[in-house]
């Protein structure tokens, strides 16, 4: 099921290769099928959106928005247990992110110049949830709470109808938990259009975030450009690096952790020790059997999982900066002494008891992760992804003189006498 291979470097940068290649690029014919429903919504407005959660739905509910009265019904609904457990998690998410709140600066200059930076959050953010087994509330907490710490206006979430016509409770139950405005029930390309454009019924928005399936994703990367977007994320991925003395039964369940999301879902172990890498296979084999998603798992690991035994963890390292994967465990005697030399990863747990399903559902950092190498310049979803900045600038008369020859000089230099005029008009004619 999991093949075990030599680390030598064309190994690494063979399998590095096939990784990047897969994804979620959608076929022309999902091109084309998304782009005339994303045209129907921008012409048709509610009517499109109707129609297409009918047919793609099989379900039309009696009113798109969600009332509070209704949402507060579903949350009555939910196991208590469940409730609890999503209310500590949403107070780690939110102290993490509180940490990362920026201020705007303003600076001051002997000669009267000021300058600064004015940090404000967008007007109003949709979020995106999936519905069926894609249904995730820890990602409605990872995708809301960051643009509520960042002070959003309004956001507003879609959602398909569920069975009934009605969504998962659970999904509600965490909008609620962590202060979604208003709920709508639409799902897929045709939801995100109607973010994008606004209807007479759902809002425009500046930025759409959340995952979704490939239809989704195609609308997002369609219409990036018209609206804000988090990012076309691609199968989830993750990579442990081990030495002699990681535990190879955690090893195969982090492992298989990730290769439960999807059939191309990417699982890898770098280990020192082929000892390690035996055990670890032999752990796959056993724990698998008792697990719901045992046929997905299996073959995310045949066609993109690989224990890899490395000479050193220098190797390791290097391999890891060179796949930047989503999710990187350090696995090894003394894993803060790696840390500084990670430079491409999403997120990196540190040692055998921080485990990835630690930060997917409750430590606080966020779950939503660049994927598919993308670590090398993306970042994870924060609340710096929901703010825009804006420079401004004070010259007095006195300040710009003594530079003035300068800027028409660097106009001149690239042809744009008319930026030089502007300059000079200032100081020509007695004015």
């Amino acid at each position: 099921m999991l093949k075990i291979l030599e680390g030598d470097g064309a190994t690494g940068k063979n399998l590095i290769f096939q990784l990047k290649r897969r994804g979620s690029k959608s076929s022309p014919e999902i091109e084309r099928t998304v782009a005339k429903i994303i045209e129907d919504v921008q012409a048709h407005g509610d009517t499109a959106v109707r129609d297409y959660t009918l047919k793609f739905d099989g379900a039309l509910p009696e009113q798109m928005e969600l009332d509070k009265a209704e949402i507060h019904r579903a949350v009555q609904s939910c196991d208590p247990a469940f409730l609890t457990a999503l209310d500590r998690a949403s107070r780690n998410i939110r102290d993490f992110h509180e940490r990362q709140k920026q201020q705007s600066w303003f600076a001051t200059r002997q000669d009267g110049v000021m300058m600064g930076q004015r940090i404000h959050a967008l007007s109003r953010v949709g979020i995106y949830v999936p519905g069926g087994t894609a249904a995730y509330p820890s990602s409605v907490l990872m995708n809301t709470i960051p643009a509520k710490i960042a002070g959003v206006g309004e956001i507003v979430m879609t959602t398909p109808p569920g069975k009934g016509g009605r969504p998962n409770p659970n999904i509600l139950a965490a909008a609620s938990v962590a202060g979604v405005d208003r709920i709508f029930q639409v799902g897929g390309a045709q939801a995100i259009a109607a973010l994008a454009f606004g209807t007479e019924t759902i809002p425009m928005v500046d930025k759409i975030v959340g995952p979704g399936n490939i239809f989704v994703a195609t609308a997002k990367k369609q219409l990036y450009g018209t609206v804000g977007i988090d990012m076309v994320a691609g199968p989830s991925e993750i990579l442990i690096l081990a030495d002699e003395t990681a535990n190879p039964a955690f090893l195969a369940a982090d492992l298989m952790s990730q290769a439960e999301h999807d059939v191309l879902a990417s699982a890898i172990l770098l280990t020192t020790s082929r000892a390690v890498a035996e055990e670890t296979v032999k752990e796959i084999s056993r724990q698998v059997q008792s697990l719901s998603r045992r046929e997905m798992i299996e073959k995310s690991l045949e066609n993109y999982g690989a224990v890899i035994v490395c000479g050193n963890l220098n190797d390791a390292v290097a391999f890891a900066n060179e796949l930047a994967p989503e999710h990187l465990e350090l696995c090894v005697s003394k894993p803060m002494e790696y840390l500084g030399r990670i430079d491409n990863a999403g997120s990196v747990f540190l040692g055998e008891y921080s485990p990835e399903p630690l930060g997917d559902y409750f430590a606080g950092p966020n779950h939503v992760l660049p994927t598919s190498g993308t670590a090398r310049f993306f970042s994870p979803l924060s609340v710096d992804s929901f703010v825009k900045k804006s420079s401004f600038l004070y010259y007095t008369k006195q300040a710009l003189e003594p530079v003035k020859e300068d800027i028409m000089t660097l106009a001149q230099t690239e042809g744009l006498t008319a930026h030089a005029n502007s300059i000079r008009v200032r100081y020509s004619n007695g004015l």
